[in-house]
């Protein structure tokens, strides 16, 4: 296969990838077969730490070395392309990695890898060709440092936005605090159990991750519920539960948002959280499958928790009692195939009840 083919064989799996580390090996794996070197690495600065690391290296885990060090650092300091066909005869090679890795380093091709800014993140690596470095192979490991540098700027960005809608729900919990008189603890357990739970469906970590923060929102809507409604002993009258059941939609008003996932996730099963599987829930009647599969876990564990919980009015259920009405409820008030991944996984569930008491 010539190089224009390997190119072109590769294109669509660089444009459809989404997943950073997948991209980068791609990107690694394409150069190390059109360049014909040995491996790639590809480093990016941690700049607390003042050190390099590889988020992708042939052959080898991560490696991390102080952010002045070896060949990289130079590129790093300079912002130019460097290649030394000897690179023990080069003045910026640092051996110290060869004699960790057991690895014989010949020769290598390194270019700057550059956000949209023009600073350099970090350091592309070609090492060990058979013959010696060209034009062409510097053009191609500049055109991958290019499309690696766009992809980790973006994840950059993207896990940003993520820590700054981390901060907006932990602000937004805590004022819910004020009107819900529900633990800081129920909350958490809401968010570590749901997490197990989405984990044990197969879902992806980065999913997992978002619903273990989202899930703590399930009830925000509360905070424009009267207090006198809200806050009331015994039995709701007819007109007051009619208030009361309004407080899934205030919650979606009050957290979506077209541009975050999070919120996206937290409103839905703000909104959703109190339908049933068999469409009695509310605030709309759905049913099974209509219901979002985020909404649908959180309903199964925010019972859960909240049945085996002491409350001022009431003494918790136990364990045994929680589970047979659970049982009884599968396929009435909950997604059936739920309740048996929340049973399989019980003794954990357990373990995070007694880990975070209230």
């Amino acid at each position: 296969m010539d190089k224009l083919e390997i190119l072109l064989k590769a294109a669509p799996k660089i444009t459809r990838e989404k997943n950073l580390n997948n991209l980068i090996e791609i990107l690694s794996n394409l150069a190390k077969e059109i360049i014909e070197v040995d491996r790639c690495s590809l480093f990016i600065i941690d700049e607390p730490k003042k050190e390099l690391y590889t988020i992708f290296a042939h052959g080898v885990k991560e490696i991390r070395i102080p952010l002045t060090s070896g060949i990289a650092g130079h590129v790093v300091k300079t912002g130019k392309t460097y290649v030394t066909e000897d690179a023990y005869k080069s003045k910026f090679f640092n051996p110290e990695v060869d004699k960790i890795s057991g690895y014989r380093t010949r020769n290598i091709l390194a270019v700057p890898v550059i956000n949209s800014k023009g600073k350099v993140i970090g350091v592309y690596q070609a090492i060990n060709k058979s013959g010696k470095f060209n034009s062409s192979d510097i053009k191609l490991m500049k055109l991958i440092a290019e499309f690696a540098g766009a992809a980790i700027e973006m994840r950059m960005l993207y896990e940003k936005i993520k820590e700054i809608n981390k901060k907006a729900l932990i602000k937004l919990s805590k004022a819910a605090e004020y009107k819900d008189p529900e633990s800081p603890s129920h909350l958490l357990r809401i968010g570590l159990i749901s997490s197990l739970i989405a984990e044990k469906l197969g879902i992806d970590e980065e999913k997992c991750e978002l619903l273990m923060l989202a899930s703590t929102m399930h009830d925000i809507g509360k905070i424009g519920i009267p207090d006198r409604i809200l806050q009331k002993s015994g039995r709701l009258e007819p007109d007051e539960w009619e208030i009361m059941k309004k407080h899934p939609i205030i919650g979606y008003e009050l957290l979506y948002d077209e541009e975050s996932e999070l919120l996206q996730m937290a409103a839905i099963i703000a909104l959703e959280h109190h339908e049933r599987w068999d469409g009695k829930g509310y605030p709309f009647g759905k049913k099974e499958n209509e219901i979002s599969l985020w909404a649908r876990i959180v309903s199964v564990v925010d019972n859960f928790d909240t049945l085996t919980t002491d409350k001022d009015d009431r003494e918790s259920w136990s364990i045994d009692k929680t589970v047979s009405y659970m049982e009884a409820m599968k396929g009435k008030a909950f997604d059936p195939r739920i309740v048996d991944v929340f049973f399989e996984n019980i003794e954990k569930i357990i373990e995070i009840k007694e880990k975070y008491k209230d």
